[in-house]
């Protein structure tokens, strides 16, 4: 006989026009309201049924357009459970509390919200139903969206027309003042006649005539050196230098001797010709004895040199240069045996590299 009466019921509610008020998520402070229906003395949700598969799509929508805020707590979700169908007050109770779960379940699994988003409320009366209410906070009517958005436009127009007043006003002061510096020189001027004072010319590195040379390097090393350069032109010269040393020591068992003579042609380069480019060829003999054997022989060679001449005033300057290029060396090796040199055979060596070096000290002599 329940069973009956259920069906017949049943089919009551299908002839009754679908009722409630419901809403896809207004932008205004009411809220948007779901309905679902339910079998009386049943709490399964039948979702196609008297209309509950499309609120729930509603449902579902509405969450979706606010799920961030609904998670965030900032849009609350009521859920209300109702049921009138049970004998006593508390199995009401216990039926819309199933039917507000089941209906909380859909949202959790479609619409991917949690537990702590629904404040849930559950009454014995007012038929077989569960309501959803999402407060939807009030925001601004287009009105209001237009007033603010003019409002905005006309305070940044504001602020550009005073930043174009200032920067105005600062050119305008700049202007000001250094057209009044201007004349103030100008007056100055005027009162003070100017005194030019021509600076003397800075003096040439390369003069023309004779120079008198000497390796301050060569002489640190205790070799006298010497050179001359005749300047044959504003731009070409040709010089020579020598060297020359003979020391001996430990009762003649230790000597340091040698001549170089080296002949060479420059070209100066440059407004005050400081630099210069040239060839230099070289020629000499030398005897070294620094350890048992001794090395006594001749050299020869040349290359390319070039330097730089820094002026120390009118007639002195100093001369840095170097030299690359390739020294051929023919020597034999000798032993001191009782005061007599003792041959112990020759060797021929070249040398690719540097074959000069010098910090020259210049003196024009005329």
């Amino acid at each position: 006989m329940n069973r009956l009466l259920t069906l017949l019921f049943a089919l009551g509610l299908l002839a009754v026009p679908t009722f409630g008020q419901t809403a896809d998520g207004p932008s205004g402070s009411a809220p948007a309201e779901y309905t679902f229906r339910f079998v009386a003395d049943d709490d399964m949700f039948y979702i196609p049924w008297n209309g509950n598969g499309e609120e729930l799509d509603r449902l579902i929508a509405c969450i979706a357009e606010n799920r961030a805020a609904i998670l965030d707590g900032a849009v609350p979700v009521e859920v209300e459970g109702r049921c009138s169908s049970q004998s006593s007050a508390a199995e009401n109770l216990a039926v819309a509390k199933t039917r507000s779960n089941r209906v909380k379940t859909e949202m959790i699994l479609r619409g991917g919200l949690t537990e702590a988003c629904f404040t849930t409320k559950n009454l014995a009366s007012g038929g077989n139903l569960v309501t959803v209410r999402i407060v939807i906070p009030a925001g601004p009517s287009e009105a209001e969206r237009e007033a603010q958005r003019r409002a905005a436009e006309e305070a940044e127009a504001e602020r550009l027309a005073a930043e174009k007043r200032a920067e105005a006003e600062r050119l305008a002061a700049e202007r000001e003042e250094r057209l009044a510096a201007e004349e103030a020189e100008a007056e100055r001027e005027a009162r003070e006649p100017v005194v030019r004072i021509e600076e003397p010319a800075e003096p040439e590195a390369c003069a023309m005539g004779l120079d008198l040379r000497a390796n301050l390097l060569r002489w640190a090393t205790l070799t006298p050196d010497l050179g001359v350069e005749w300047h044959i032109s504003d731009r070409w010269s040709l010089g020579v230098g020598g060297s020359w040393t003979s020391w001996s020591w430990s009762d003649k068992d230790r000597r340091y001797a040698l001549w170089e003579v080296a002949p060479e042609v420059r070209y100066y380069m440059g407004a005050q010709r400081r630099g210069y480019l040239g060839a230099m060829f070289k020629a000499g003999a030398f005897n070294y004895k620094l350890s048992e054997t001794g090395r006594q022989g001749d050299i020869l060679g040349g290359g390319l040199t070039g330097g730089y001449i820094l002026p120390l005033g009118k007639r002195l300057a100093l001369d840095f240069s170097l030299g690359l290029g390739c020294l051929h060396a023919d020597y034999e090796k000798y032993r001191v045996i009782d005061g007599v040199r003792v041959r112990q055979g020759s060797e021929t060596r070249n040398w690719w590299g540097p074959v000069h070096a010098g910090i020259s000290l210049k003196w024009n002599l005329f």
